[in-house]
């Protein structure tokens, strides 16, 4: 009976892992070309989604669409801060559920990357560590320290072990392929001495016992001993050497842009140059290139690092903040995934040959019995070049890789866009008010937050305290507190001047905003002088100090501190004296009343709304009652006219809002040449205009009809300025000449003529049930601009729109061949593109 229960349940296990979409069964190991999996070598493209920057009603479109795009992996940290917040006391809910993040890519049948760290770095707050690691006795983070080395170890062996227990590895039948510990430790490595390498060790030994059954990683670090595997992070990967000929090239971040800093410019990258680094990483070797991120999503609450990193973090990702495929990248990029798997047999049965065409010029070969795949690469970053390969001969624009399954045709150029591109716009909608359950009048509602110490858990001590040791991050606010006696008119010259470690301060007298300062991602710290009025007899000075974000990155990260550290000085007093207050009595209240009483919440507090509205007043919580904004498109809050501060819906914070932080006056430029190295200040773009004034509020936390805004603002603005932003797709466009190849899906084509076929324009409505209702520019010959402002150019061919209308105008998409067979030669010996803008309805 028993045997034959056994038998029962191994026919059970096999039929699952036959028939069941989730259920991988593999076996993962590497050798120097790939990762193995089940005794094969794979060619693997991954892209970086972490499940706490959506909501788990967004993961699963999400990971749909970078599966659509020719991912196969889906990369994620695990933040350590956000699971275990207090010691001991742990949450794997909502946007933590990352048990139900790995199913839902597993559901997709997508394998998945667990970088468990525990160090995360991210631009995430702390870099992912608990505060109060900070305050364990005798500890040091990521060194050879014994208590740090306990608690890392024993969150690592959690996550572990959770996912052991939900059967996740691949070993077990789920879709983690790889693991990660540490993380870019190799950076800052020399900091910490000679204890740096024993801890190396300990952290891969210590990884590898929790016999996960799937090989572990670690990013950026040139000694990663055996078995684990060392990475590459950058913007470009491609000369990256394992440390090991055991090993394969992996690629842990491939950067898509950069992140944006509250009083900085947006950061963005050309796709034609992301896909030729991504291209040179596969022509050297590469099988296995991440994307950073793939979709970036939301530093939702205080989870932003920094200090100053905003609240968006979109990356310019393929998939955009709000879910929203972001074109041509996206498209593009789909486009050299197929090229490159198109070559899969060849990439992992060999090695590359390299030889040089010219200067700045080379071909990679990957030669076998059955395959030959070529990658011809011209590196110049000014000068086109024509090279000869293999009796042919080939174009290469500047900054580019072709790519040849067959050492022969062309099936992609990395500098030639087939996919479409779309121009997005917010349009603006007012706050619909409707009345709470409190009251029946709609419209804003407020309490002023006291200035100055009004909470009873208040404490004196003599001198300045550092910011970060005395609240824990329980807040973001710590105020200081002081009462001074003077006996004679101070004079009208008054000066404080005020130094901090940072992040930014305001600095009250006889409870008045007397003035503010603020540091900056580049140096946080804040020096101020500000005028100030003072009385003879008493007087009260309340300074309040406020973090932007914890450090994440560096060295000693957790030990920079912040907060009004002094000195604090009186000047200017008549008879040309100072005073320095810093070794004084203050008193400290950690973060505000209002936080307290939990006014975010939708029941909390008395609220005022029976008389007058205080506006550009600092210190004042807000609320108002409204209704969403009808269908599902993504929307976001417009919080122009605001100062600073933070906002919550329905109880959940959509992070801290900045839009009067202004970003540099200079950098941006109108266009980016994709053409040369990248770094993430080379294309900028809103110079001299808030750096985010639209903040993500997920569908999926709004009822249909009554919802809570809540906000606190800190500086003082006008909140009857709010307004709702709906992300709409207005145009979508695409440029194609007749140099470029044929589509990539037409190499597999059943004709020779098909798959040797010319350009093909496509165009596709960005929703379902949407149709191209009409066709706003179409032209033949020599076209110029881009999306929403192409124009004609001298050669033209006067049949072009009517032609793309009838091919287009009905239909959710269309394609046109980029030909003079469908729309005759308008001028002889002339290299002709086709440009249209069509809009969908």
């Amino acid at each position: 009976m028993a045997m034959r229960r056994t038998q029962f349940l191994l026919l059970l296990l096999w039929l699952l892992c036959v028939y069941a979409p989730t259920c991988f069964c593999a076996n993962v190991t590497y050798d120097h070309r790939a990762l193995v999996i089940d005794g094969k070598r794979r060619v693997l493209i991954s892209g970086s989604i972490h499940y706490p920057r959506s909501t788990p009603e967004m993961w699963p479109d999400l990971i749909q669409k970078a599966k659509d795009g020719g991912l196969d992996v889906i990369e994620t940290y695990v933040f350590w801060n956000l699971h275990e917040p207090v010691q001991g006391q742990y949450n794997f809910e909502g946007r933590g559920d990352l048990v139900k993040f790995v199913k839902a890519v597993a559901t997709a049948g997508l394998y998945l990357n667990l970088r468990i760290g525990p160090y995360a770095c991210a631009e995430w707050n702390y870099g992912g560590f608990p505060l109060w690691l900070h305050f364990i006795p005798g500890i040091q983070f990521r060194t050879d320290n014994e208590p740090f080395k306990a608690e890392m170890q024993r969150f690592t062996a959690k996550i572990v072990d959770m996912m052991k227990q939900e059967n996740l590895y691949a070993s077990q039948g789920g879709p983690i392929i790889l693991s990660q510990i540490e993380n870019e430790y190799g950076s800052v490595e020399g900091a910490y001495g000679p204890a740096a390498v024993p801890y190396i060790n300990w952290a891969a030994s210590m990884a590898t016992s929790l016999d996960t059954g799937v090989p572990w990683v670690m990013c950026q670090q040139e000694n990663a001993p055996d078995p684990i595997i060392n990475t590459c992070n950058g913007f470009y990967c491609d000369q990256f050497t394992p440390n090991s000929k055991a090993k394969p090239k992996f690629w842990a971040e491939g950067y898509n842009g950069w992140v944006l800093y509250f009083g900085g410019a947006i950061s963005y990258r050309p796709v034609e140059d992301l896909a030729f680094a991504v291209a040179r990483f596969f022509q050297l070797g590469g099988t296995l290139p991440n994307y950073y991120m793939y979709h970036g999503g939301t530093n939702f609450g205080r989870t932003s690092g920094g200090p100053f990193v905003a609240t968006s973090y979109d990356f310019d990702a393929a998939i955009d903040e709000y879910g929203i495929i972001r074109q041509p990248k996206w498209g593009h990029l789909k486009d050299v995934h197929k090229a490159i798997k198109l070559c899969e047999e060849a990439l992992i049965t060999t090695d590359p040959t390299i030889t040089s065409l010219g200067s700045n010029l080379e071909a990679a070969v990957y030669k076998t019995e059955a395959e030959c795949v070529a990658f011809l690469a011209n590196i110049d970053n000014t000068s086109d070049a024509t090279v000869n390969f293999n009796g042919n001969s080939y174009n290469l624009p500047a900054w580019s890789v072709s790519i040849l399954p067959d050492c022969k045709n062309v099936v992609l150029n990395t500098a030639k866009i087939n996919s479409a591109s779309m121009i997005s716009s917010f349009t603006t909608e007012s706050l619909k008010e409707v009345s709470s359950l409190e009251g029946p009048s709609p419209g804003w509602s407020w309490i002023s937050e006291p200035i100055g110490i009004s909470k009873a858990d208040s404490f004196s001590k003599f001198g300045l305290l550092e910011q970060i040791n005395t609240t824990a991050d329980r807040s973001d606010y710590l105020w200081y507190s002081l009462r001074i006696d003077l006996e004679d008119d101070p004079g009208a010259q008054t000066v404080l001047h005020i130094e901090s470690l940072g992040h930014a301060l305001h600095a009250f007298i006889n409870g008045k905003l007397a003035g503010s300062g603020k540091g900056n991602s580049d140096n946080s710290k804040v020096n101020v002088e500000i005028p100030i009025i003072l009385v003879a007899g008493k007087n009260t000075i309340d300074l309040l100090s406020l973090t932007v974000g914890l450090q994440h990155y560096g060295p000693f990260f957790d030990t920079w501190g912040a907060g009004i550290t002094g000195p604090v000085i009186l000047k200017g007093l008549k008879n040309g004296s100072t005073l320095d207050f810093s070794s004084k009595q203050w008193t400290y209240q950690i973060g505000l009343k209002g936080e307290d009483l939990d006014l975010p919440s939708v029941t909390s507090g008395q609220w005022n709304s029976q008389s007058t509205l205080p506006k550009k007043q600092p210190l004042t919580w807000y609320k108002i009652n409204f209704s969403a904004p009808s269908g599902n498109v993504p929307i976001a809050i417009d919080f122009t006219g605001m100062g600073k501060g933070e906002a919550w819906v329905n109880g959940q914070s959509i992070g801290r809002y900045w839009p009067t932080y202004i970003s540099p006056i200079d950098g941006c430029t109108s266009s980016c040449n994709y053409r040369g190295p990248y770094d993430y200040s080379k294309c900028l773009k809103n110079c001299e205009k808030p750096s985010q004034t639209l903040y993500h509020v997920p569908r999926s936390w709004l009822q249909p009809d009554s919802n809570t805004l809540v906000l606190f603002e800190e500086s003082g603005g006008d909140p009857t300025q709010i307004s709702f932003a709906i992300k709409l797709i207005g145009s979508s466009c695409s440029h194609l000449s007749e140099s470029h190849p044929p589509p990539v899906d037409l190499w597999n084509s059943d004709t020779e003529s098909e798959r040797r076929g010319g350009p093909v324009l496509s165009l596709e409505c960005p929703y379902p049930n949407q149709v191209i209702s009409s066709i706003k520019f179409a032209s033949f010959g020599t076209p110029h601009g881009n999306c929403g402002n192409f124009s004609h150019g001298d050669c033209s061919s006067k049949q072009a729109l009517s032609i793309v209308q009838k091919a287009c105008i009905g239909s959710s998409s269309c394609s046109i061949g980029v030909s003079i067979n469908t729309f005759g030669d308008p001028c002889g010996g002339v290299t002709k593109s086709l440009a249209v803008e069509a809009s969908c309805t």
